[in-house]
């Protein structure tokens, strides 16, 4: 039994992005394609999404164009590879607040959002600091901070504390404080819909990029597997490895299980279709009756 769909969809991509970016300490190892991505998860009558990617105009169009995203569509377009409108997602879990997750808020009008208390608070934190401490909001649109607050007037956010336990049915939130940024979470689907789940699967946002964050060679070091942390932090690695743990736990340590979302190898692990606009479709998983979309 599988109460979710889970499709990760690619809605631009960065083609060349510095390795050491992705995995701690790859200094000097080239570039790796990081394609920019959410997660759509279908099932138990609800439309959800993991992040909503950011819309390509004002200051989100410009960290972009710094970032060198390329082939940017919106998400009427990337959604209706799938069958599905914007106007029909219901729930947004946003991991964290960075442009490239959380700037196309206005896309979802239908939709009530979660995210971590700590990512809204330390941001607006960060935002009064002086601005020779800027770095400390790194590919942060202080637009979309304010866009948050927005949602929270208008009682469409949810403003999460730690771990929250069914946000909707089989669906866990949990925090990773100060580790890729001030209040990151990860998002786990129970797809037997049981609290000892034996079919897990773990969105990881931005605390996990690619699989050798996971699952990194640990020769150096006498050991067979080796977390590698990725290589922004906000927070600690310390506390990015720590989270790793606990993700990989959830899932029985079945690494395939926790899904990077910015992994271009995520189509050579599942099944995945590339659009017409170059654009992939992976498909994690698929609810007793979906009919599969690649």
């Amino acid at each position: 039994m599988a109460d979710y769909s889970i499709w990760v969809l690619e809605y631009s991509y960065v083609k060349d992005y510095h390795k050491s970016g992705v995995l701690y300490g790859a200094h000097n190892q080239g570039y790796v394609k990081l394609p920019y991505c959410y997660v759509l998860i279908k099932g138990n009558g609800h439309t959800a999404m993991v992040d909503v990617g950011y819309n390509d105009k004002d200051y989100g169009k410009h960290l972009a164009d710094k970032f060198g995203v390329e082939n940017w569509h919106s998400p009427k377009e990337v959604l209706a590879g799938v069958g599905v409108s914007p106007e029909e997602v219901d729930t947004v879990f946003v991991t964290h607040s960075h442009f490239d997750h959380f700037g196309n808020v206005e896309a979802f009008p239908n939709a009530h959002f979660y995210i971590q208390e700590r990512e809204i608070s330390k941001n607006v934190w960060a935002m009064a600091l002086p601005d020779r401490m800027r770095w400390m909001m790194t590919a942060v649109d202080p637009g979309d901070i304010l866009r948050g607050v927005g949602l929270a007037q208008q009682k469409r956010l949810t403003m999460v504390d730690g771990s929250l336990e069914d946000a909707l049915p089989g669906i866990d939130l949990h925090a990773a404080v100060d580790s890729h940024t001030y209040g990151s979470m990860w998002v786990t689907v129970r797809n037997d819909g049981k609290k000892q789940s034996s079919d897990t699967w773990v969105l990881a946002g931005d605390l996990v990029y690619v699989f050798e964050n996971v699952e990194g060679s640990g020769s150096a070091v006498d050991v067979d597997t080796l977390y590698v942390p990725v290589g922004l932090a906000a927070g600690s690695q310390t506390n990015l490895v720590l989270a790793t743990e606990e993700m990989m736990k959830q899932t029985g340590y079945e690494a395939r299980r926790v899904i990077p979302i910015h992994e271009e190898r995520l189509k050579d692990t599942f099944p995945c279709r590339i659009t017409e606009d170059g654009l992939r479709i992976s498909e994690i998983c698929l609810a007793d009756g979906e009919s599969s979309k690649v």
